[in-house]
């Protein structure tokens, strides 16, 4: 994978699964990005905190933007059944090594589904075969329950815990990483 390999992202491509449409987040999304981002429960073990009103949701919809038309910002907006209802995507690249980091979040009323697999699924099958990428990897703080059956039945390996590896809302906080490899994908 080349650095310009990542310009991909300015024009995100859409895509599909059996229930979901992964597409570019937009402006218009404001409502179903307010209804999520401003929910405690979605943030808990993220790194950002509830959004206080739907002027920060439309400040952040501009500045995501921004970043899709410079090609720095990796994540699709999940939709079901015209809702948008979370993201999915890369949180960053490390080209050397050709390897990324998954992300995702999801509108708690659609937890529990299969969603965030599905979104998930196709994100790593977009790493691999698209973007050739060799290793994807996936930190979640350490009692997201949730993110370590997630990473576990995407057939990713769990590697470690960093202890005190970030500061989130206040306070240090250990993270665990799982990873997948595309041979391991490919099985």
């Amino acid at each position: 994978m080349k650095k310009e390999d990542l310009k991909i992202f300015t024009k995100i491509p859409p895509i599909k699964t059996e229930r979901l449409l992964l597409r570019k987040i937009l402006p218009t999304d404001i409502e179903d990005v307010y209804e999520y981002g401003s929910d405690p429960k979605v943030s808990k073990f993220l790194l950002w905190s509830p959004h206080p009103d739907r002027n920060y949701t439309r400040f952040y919809l501009n500045f995501l933007t921004v970043r899709y038309r410079k090609g720095e910002f990796f994540d699709w907006g999940v939709e079901i059944d015209g809702k948008m209802i979370g993201t999915c995507g890369f949180t960053s690249f490390d080209i050397d090594n050709n390897s990324a980091e998954i992300g995702y979040v999801l509108n708690s009323n659609y937890w529990g589904r299969g969603i965030g697999y599905e979104a998930a699924s196709a994100v790593l099958k977009f790493g691999f075969e698209t973007l050739k990428l060799n290793r994807i990897e996936v930190h979640y703080l350490v009692g997201n329950t949730s993110s370590e059956a997630l990473s576990k039945k995407l057939g990713m390996t769990f590697e470690g815990i960093h202890r005190n590896a970030i500061k989130c809302k206040g306070e240090y906080r250990d993270v665990c990483i799982a990873a997948i490899l595309k041979s391991e994908f490919n099985k």
